[in-house]
């Protein structure tokens, strides 16, 4: 099909998602159900398992019979995944006579045009959701199954990504050097620095490209840092909370094009953009990680600033070529978007890098700065609820942010000192900036991310550019 073609050339470690769909659910023993009942779900389940002509015939009458809107996902999702291509085309065919819609084998538009219209597919089609995964991994049925109850977001836009659970392999306490046993990084590389009660490291893109994510202890901080490649965040969060460490994993779905995490103990799926559950048992727990400071920056620039640095290794444990720029070079190269989201946002380019700044707790409000406005500014000040920030853009194109309070700032030389209205000289550190008389100024937490992920998870966001 022409959506899984133009898939297969993403996929990571080279897998199509035709193939590997192909793969595992031939592998599946088809299991013919008994409608008698006319229980809906068992009517698309049996598009998907089953060989039979006349039983494919008899469940296209059933659903036709007995046709609801909700059917639409159900079975929009049963054509992507059928393993019958014979007759996939008589499923189509019923698809757009009920819908009116003649998209073809067009997934991004049949997706596009269901998430752009009010929500209404019935409970089971979490349970349908279930049983569909579960073929390819059977780790994904508990994700789905009975939890219509425990969602916060809307179940049609979650999308399988292509691999298995942890099928993309977290880094789990990774190995790290020191710089000088860094030689297989060039100074213009990019990095994902952290400082943790003056632990530092340093986790270069080109190495977490194919892990997108480390669950490591930094500083004595039980932490998880998880890179979504495809919205481009790194994003940082502590996963101990209130005596509980969340021992999180690459659950192998996407929501908005936004990676989801999940926990081991519940399998609840979480938001990465906000650190908390968005399906399943713990969700309206009050559970929500905390996030600390992340910055994106050059290799060169991250070990002036920090000597004593450790950096990741190359001993990962895994087989991959970590050399710069090979993971993800097809998607990165371009503007196109691998999956779809519900609306394209033209204030900028797809893939232009903005910085978030977001503060639920205090404000609603919430800003995406353009990369490309700081580096034009490489002082900002704004206000966010209560809270007066400035941004300081460095050389490599790094942004800190911190809480600045009632101190203005006139001057930066872009690395580490920065000079307030007052005359007032100030030293630019990793977590906070600090005054010749001994005056302290926290940073505040914000990270990188593509314009059109941020924009998809957040509506409503204000854009600076």
């Amino acid at each position: 099909m022409l959506k899984k073609i133009k898939l297969a050339s993403f996929v990571c470690f080279g897998l199509a998602i035709a193939l590997l769909l192909y793969y595992f659910l031939l592998a599946a023993t088809p299991i013919e159900r008994d409608t008698s009942e006319k229980e809906p779900i068992e009517y698309f389940l049996n598009l998907i398992n089953s060989n039979s002509t006349e039983t494919i015939n008899k469940n296209i009458a059933l659903i036709d019979e007995n046709w609801e809107e909700g059917y639409q996902i159900m079975l929009i999702e049963t054509i992507y995944f059928s393993q019958n291509n014979r007759h996939s085309g008589k499923l189509l065919k019923l698809l757009e006579k009920k819908t009116g819609k003649n998209f073809g084998y067009d997934f991004d538009k049949w997706f596009e045009w269901i998430w752009n219209k009010e929500e209404t597919y019935p409970p089971s089609y979490f349970n349908l959701k279930a049983e569909i995964h579960k073929q390819i991994d059977p780790k994904f049925e508990k994700y789905f199954l009975n939890r219509s109850n425990t969602a916060t977001i809307r179940l049609d836009e979650v999308r399988w990504g292509g691999v298995l659970q942890d099928g993309i392999p977290p880094l789990r306490n990774p190995k790290m050097t020191n710089a000088l046993n860094a030689t297989y990084l060039k100074d213009n590389a990019t990095v994902f620095g952290i400082a943790i009660n003056g632990d530092a490291r340093a986790y270069p893109k080109q190495i977490l490209a194919w892990h997108e994510m480390f669950v490591d202890t930094v500083g004595n901080e039980k932490v998880a840092g998880v890179y979504c490649t495809l919205c481009g965040t790194v994003i940082l969060y502590k996963t101990e909370q209130n005596g509980i460490n969340y021992e999180m994993g690459t659950s192998g779905f996407l929501y908005r094009s936004n990676k989801l995490m999940y926990d081991k103990a519940t399998q609840s799926l979480w938001s990465t953009l906000e650190g908390e559950p968005v399906i399943g048992p713990l969700v309206g727990k009050g559970v929500q990680l905390d996030y600390l400071s992340v910055v994106t920056t050059t290799w060169g620039e991250w070990k002036k600033r920090h000597p004593d640095t450790k950096v990741l290794s190359l001993n990962t444990g895994h087989r991959r070529d970590y050399r710069d720029g090979v993971a993800y070079k097809d998607y990165f190269s371009t503007d196109e978007l691998m999956f779809t989201v519900p609306k394209i946002d033209k204030s900028l380019k797809n893939k232009d890098e903005i910085l978030a700044i977001r503060l639920p707790e205090e404000s609603n409000e919430n800003f995406a700065i353009s990369s490309k406005f700081l580096k034009r500014n490489p002082i900002y000040r704004n206000t966010l609820g209560k809270t007066n920030f400035t941004v300081f853009t460095d050389k490599s194109g790094a942004h800190r942010v911190f809480i600045t309070k009632k101190v203005r700032f006139k001057d930066y030389n872009q690395e580490y000192r920065a000079v307030a209205e007052n005359n007032t000289v100030w030293q630019v550190k990793e977590n906070y900036l600090i005054s010749t008389t001994g005056e302290k100024l926290e940073r505040l937490q914000s990270y990188n991310a593509f314009w059109f992920g941020y924009k998809a998870a957040f509506p409503d966001v204000t854009l600076i550019k």
